[in-house]
């Protein structure tokens, strides 16, 4: 599989995406700037790292969906490339309208940087077969997820709620929420296969035991075998 990594002014964890892509993952992997206009090929995977891409001006992400590489990561998403967003990743996505709903300041007006736990909700590329609460880190003051009714119906019913807070056990309890996000929604899914994803914590920075735990790259190597199984037109 070929990864590539967008990198905005600002982005903070994009070393981090790369090195677990390439060296933990084993993806071939590159890197694109928020100036560029077309995707390297081949690519398979897009992925937008966390950080605070234009210092967070405006809103988080609310220019980056006007940088000239947009163009290239809709039409690859549109074609059923997989795109991941993680963290300020996620916010790029929903501002530039590849995910649906916003990432608003969190309900206790705090920046929140600690180990939570989330569990599966949905089967997708980057969930199918897990189970259970992993742990990863969140760094955010913007993570509290907002969907009207409808739009949170909507994701429910087609199975695009991705993962929930929850306790060390698996268990989605409102304490667990670390945010107020709707639904104690940390992740979801949208593209014609679910193959966008944006999730608030960081499975990079919790993917190899030598920092203290690898429940991240269950979510890539959960990717790795969906992409290795036959697509449907």
């Amino acid at each position: 599989m070929h990864a590539t990594v967008v990198v905005f002014p600002g982005s903070n964890a994009d070393a981090e995406m790369i090195h677990v892509l390439r060296d933990v993952v084993g993806m071939t992997t590159v890197v694109a700037w928020h100036k560029d206009t077309d995707l390297p090929e081949p690519t398979d995977l897009v992925a937008i790292p966390g950080g605070f891409a234009y210092g967070d001006y405006l809103r988080c992400g609310a220019i980056c969906k006007v940088s000239p590489i947009m163009p290239a990561i809709r039409r690859h998403a549109d074609r059923g490339g997989y795109v991941l967003g993680v963290c300020n990743g996620f916010q790029i996505l929903t501002e530039a309208g590849l995910l649906p709903g916003a990432l608003t300041r969190n309900e206790h007006l705090r920046f929140e940087c600690r180990d939570v736990f989330v569990t599966p909700n949905a089967s997708g590329p980057f969930t199918q077969g897990l189970t259970g609460a992993l742990r990863l880190p969140i760094a955010h003051a913007e993570g509290r997820y907002q969907a009207d009714p409808q739009l949170l119906q909507k994701l429910a019913s087609e199975g695009r709620i991705a993962l929930k807070y929850c306790d060390a056990a698996g268990k989605v309890i409102p304490s667990a929420n670390p945010n107020g996000s709707v639904d104690d929604i940390a992740g979801i899914y949208g593209g014609p296969r679910k193959n966008v994803f944006g999730l608030m914590p960081h499975p990079e920075r919790m993917s190899e035991a030598l920092v203290g735990g690898a429940d991240g790259r269950k979510l890539f190597d959960a990717l790795l075998r969906t992409a290795a199984l036959p697509r449907a037109s």
